[in-house]
């Protein structure tokens, strides 16, 4: 499936010739070599004003981004699983208060580090246990691997979970060992990009009694006709994916990077709610106008408006912004003024992060610079896709939601 421009730009409130800046800014990246491709896509009330590729999906093949290219969304895939899981807390499986541990022995009785090193780490016992509302948002004490900025994350990686899992591990087998790592903070008082979106997947396998692939299949994609959306790519499909680049040290080019982008084409042992799905802008802008139109889409709901406008809220304690309980070390953005929600960063205030947006506008992206944000104010939904690992290379995002909103202009 692809996607196309389905109104013109004035008719939504959109100046043309500013949404052409898009194409012209981010085209000057794959002109010095930054990037390989790209793919932007803008709506507004539900209709595509906007909807442009430039570059190649695979420069070494010489094969240019379409439409219907495939792309590796990484973190992107955090929000779909936490639409899993309000789902099935909207029929009353859990409460979000509820202790994982009930589902998730392993995560009972945690313990946190509190000084040492990964030789030797010094923990003493979670005051308050992980509940569910911790992993959807990133407040449990968990952390990432790759993070390379704590004691925590370090023993994450001598238990051999980088960017990577080992390989034949599966989901249950992964979390068992997060269960017996210890946890970067008591639960509930920072915040900390972790891997708990995969915990939450596994909580959906247990709570459910389904594979997170065969839930997300029968509950989200196939209702909502996303079909390009899959944990691998083989047969015909393996040339619509987009190769994976990493910047040259010296010179900042996109180098290809196959020992991490070939994965994409081997059934993973491990589906990893927090990072493990390839998609297309056609589809994801499905699961976009999704949230923007309030749980429904084409007569399908999958959940109920209040229940969208609860997740897209602030939930961090106290009301609190990522720039101050974020512990670092993940993302290009300012996160000031930005709080976080059940799946989703969400601006409280733009002002602080010197970059406009909505009260209330949610978002995220994925390591490979992907991105996503829906204002729902202003009732736009924008994406952009390239793969460069890692997303904090160059200021793509922030320069998108400047182009996007000074072409706004009704």
């Amino acid at each position: 499936m692809s996607i196309t421009t389905s109104i013109e730009a004035r008719q939504v409130g959109f100046d043309p010739a500013r949404l052409a800046r898009i194409d012209e800014h981010f085209a000057s990246y794959v002109d010095a070599g930054r990037l390989a491709g790209w793919q932007a896509v803008v709506t507004r009330r539900g209709e595509v004003a906007h909807s442009s590729t430039y570059g190649l999906r695979d420069r070494e093949a010489g094969t240019p981004v379409e439409p219907d290219t495939l792309w590796r969304i990484y973190s992107m895939t955090k929000p779909i699983t936490s639409v899993a899981a309000m789902m099935l807390w909207e029929e009353g499986r859990f409460e979000l208060t509820d202790e994982v541990g009930r589902w998730l022995p392993e995560f009972a009785d945690m313990r946190v580090y509190s000084k040492g090193s990964t030789l030797k780490p010094y923990t003493v016992p979670a005051i308050e246990p992980i509940r569910i509302w911790h992993l959807l948002t990133h407040t449990a004490g968990l952390t990432y691997g790759f993070m390379q900025t704590s004691v925590v994350d370090g023993l994450y990686r001598a238990a051999g979970y980088d960017l990577y899992p080992p390989a034949e591990v599966d989901l249950a087998e992964a979390c068992r060992v997060f269960g017996e790592l210890p946890l970067l903070f008591q639960p509930g008082t920072a915040w900390g990009y972790s891997v708990a979106t995969d915990v939450l997947g596994r909580l959906i396998e247990v709570v459910s009694g389904q594979s997170l692939d065969t839930f997300l299949t029968e509950r989200i994609l196939r209702p909502l006709d996303m079909a390009d959306t899959r944990w691998h790519v083989d047969g015909a499909d393996a040339e619509r994916l987009a190769a994976l680049y990493v910047p040259d040290p010296a010179s900042g080019r996109a180098v290809r990077y196959d020992a991490l982008g070939a994965l994409a084409y081997e059934k993973p042992a491990l589906l990893s709610g927090g990072g493990g799905l390839i998609s297309s802008a056609a589809d994801y802008h499905r699961f976009t106008q999704l949230l923007l139109r309030g749980g429904e889409l084409d007569g399908t709901r999958l959940l109920g408006p209040r229940t969208v406008r609860f997740m897209t809220r602030n939930h961090l304690p106290g009301g609190q912004d990522l720039g101050t309980l974020s512990t670092g070390g993940f993302a290009e953005t300012n996160l000031d003024g930005v709080g976080f929600g059940l799946g989703f960063a969400v601006v409280d205030d733009p002002v602080p992060s010197r970059v406009p947006s909505s009260v209330g506008e949610y978002y995220w992206g994925g390591v490979a610079s992907t991105a996503f944000w829906v204002d729902p104010v202003e009732e736009i939904t924008a994406m952009f896709f390239t793969q460069l690992m890692p997303s904090s290379t160059w200021p793509l995002r922030p320069q998108l939601r400047q182009l996007v909103y000074s072409a706004l202009v009704d």
